[in-house]
């Protein structure tokens, strides 16, 4: 399979804050219609013998696309040999970050959260966050400053943690997982979503960054079972989109309704206290 084509009946990524929550084994949000991720759960419970998620990490790379696992297989082996689970999703229309991250991380639909284009307003309905906040979850969210995840998840009682770039980011979340004070962490790197856009995004500047993204969950993977492993716990690798080459501008773009944007692969693992 050279090229990625139209996959029918895949879940979308509003799908992803109802799977959460029923790995915590919490309420969702009232506007989460969605359902949850039946073989998630499934795995989940195999691993853990049916044990409560306590602890999570999400790891959010920008615009890693199913196309990136076509187009380079070895370097996305190493995800699928070493996560439980691996997913295929819709993104959503359009296919940008804040449309992107407020479906994944409110289980609904640009037309019940709001965000429909590139715009970064906070958002004012209830998100993942919220609820694993009223059910006493201590929540981090560590991101670029400035980006999409930074800026709509605003004005919640969790703690936001900004920093300049991947690098600093990286070292944050690995500070706040050696304290071991949060129950969930979301962590966010942008490297590759800017590469495409200066370069295109198959460039050798595009494909280094989309190597130490893989790396980089490796890396907070690693951190996690260490520091968490008196705790049922889980880590997923969670794009929002994919990106295509815009042959008129010789560059990379996304935002159409094409595969290369929207589909993409979150992959999960587990694993029981010890």
């Amino acid at each position: 399979m050279k090229d990625i084509a139209y996959i029918n009946n895949l879940p979308d990524i509003t799908s992803v804050t109802p799977t959460i929550c029923e790995l915590f084994q919490i309420p969702r949000p009232p506007q989460c219609k969605s359902r949850e991720i039946t073989e998630v759960v499934k795995i989940k419970n195999k691993i853990l013998n049916s044990k409560t998620i306590q602890k999570a990490l999400i790891y959010a790379p920008d615009a890693i696309g199913m196309d990136l696992h076509i187009k380079f297989p070895t370097e996305f082996n190493i995800l699928q040999t070493n996560t439980h689970i691996q997913l295929e999703l819709k993104s959503m229309i359009p296919a940008k970050t804040p449309v992107c991250f407020a479906s994944m991380f409110t289980g609904t639909t640009p037309d019940n959260h709001g965000i429909k284009k590139y715009e970064k307003p906070v958002l004012k309905i209830d998100t993942l966050f919220d609820v694993l906040v009223q059910s006493q979850k201590k929540v981090a969210i560590v991101a670029v400053k400035d980006s999409s995840i930074d800026k709509i998840f605003r004005e919640r009682s969790i703690d936001y943690y900004s920093e300049s770039y991947d690098n600093e980011v990286t070292q944050k979340a690995l500070s706040l997982l050696d304290k071991d004070y949060y129950d969930f962490i979301l962590i966010y790197h942008q490297e590759y979503d800017d590469q495409l856009h200066k370069t295109n995004p198959y460039s050798d500047q595009a494909f280094a960054a989309m190597k130490r993204h893989i790396h980089s969950f490796f890396t907070f993977k690693e951190k996690m079972n260490v520091v968490w492993k008196k705790y049922n716990r889980m880590i997923l690798f969670a794009p929002d989109h994919g990106a295509h080459l815009d042959l008129e501008k010789g560059n990379g773009d996304h935002g159409l309704n094409i595969p290369e944007d929207m589909y993409i692969k979150h992959y999960y693992s587990f694993y029981e206290n010890e």
